[in-house]
């Protein structure tokens, strides 16, 4: 398994990111390898070319195994389906909803934006004592697996769907949350617009960004003239690397409070 750069495994499904210089009699033999060593796995799929647009979507080819692009995953006491191509999805995010979860209190309303096939609002919901999680994605394919996902997991008295572009849901929301959850993709808009649109004095919002490891104050800086623009004074909570995406560039959770 050496010269591989990377891989991720999405319960049944494992997606591997090959060097250009590996053949496609290479590429069969790490998966068969793959498969043989790692049970759970029964798909092996190259990832082909970057994630993009909006919607987050990858691109893969299937090398061994079933030919199957449907995922069952399990995290955090939570089970999830989901489409490989179709939706997004980051099992390397695991700790992440599980330390946002850990931060939720008695009764609050939580907001998760870019909720994709709904993980972050679904183990939120699944562990903490939220009293509902609104959850909202613009990618209608990845809303039917939320909806999905929801029911798997009996949530359904616990989670809304809201499904739409935010910029249009957050002027119909009559609703000022306790906390707003925002994993945002790497996009030149912040929304933080619509997060201080529907926030409140002592709301939370746990932001998430991209940038090199040496530029994590452009964010916080970024931020806060945000606020400033739109009229709200916040608190740094903390600032945390949530994940290192390629060398030396990262990605920042940013934690504020509304003040």
């Amino acid at each position: 398994m050496k010269n591989i750069r990377s891989f991720d495994v999405f319960g049944n499904i494992a997606v591997v990111n090959f060097p250009k210089e590996f053949n496609q009699a290479e590429k069969r033999k790490f998966a068969e390898k793959l498969l043989k060593n790692q049970k759970q796995i029964k798909t092996v799929l190259e990832k082909q070319g970057k994630i993009y647009g909006r919607l987050r979507k990858i691109k893969t080819k299937h090398i061994a195994g079933e030919k199957n692009k449907e995922v069952l995953y399990k995290e955090n006491k939570c089970v999830f389906r989901f489409n490989i191509d179709t939706t997004y999805f980051s099992p390397r995010l695991s700790n992440e909803r599980n330390e946002i979860s850990s931060m939720i209190k008695k009764d609050e309303n939580v907001l998760v934006m870019f909720a994709g096939v709904a993980p972050f609002s679904i183990v939120i919901a699944k562990n903490s004592n939220a009293k509902k999680i609104y959850s909202n994605e613009i990618n209608r394919e990845a809303n039917k697996y939320a909806k999905l996902n929801i029911n798997l997991n009996k949530l359904n008295n616990k989670i809304e769907l809201v499904s739409g572009d935010i910029k249009k849901v957050a002027k119909k929301l009559n609703i000022k949350f306790d906390v707003i959850v925002m994993p945002r993709p790497r996009l030149k808009a912040s929304f933080l617009e619509q997060a201080f649109m529907l926030s409140k004095k002592s709301t939370r919002i746990y932001y998430y960004d991209f940038c090199n490891i040496d530029d994590k104050d452009l964010i916080i800086e970024k931020i806060k003239q945000e606020a400033k623009k739109f009229k709200k004074k916040i608190k740094i909570l903390k600032i945390k690397q949530a994940g290192e995406i390629a060398p030396y560039k990262i990605r920042l959770r940013v934690d504020f409070k509304i003040v």
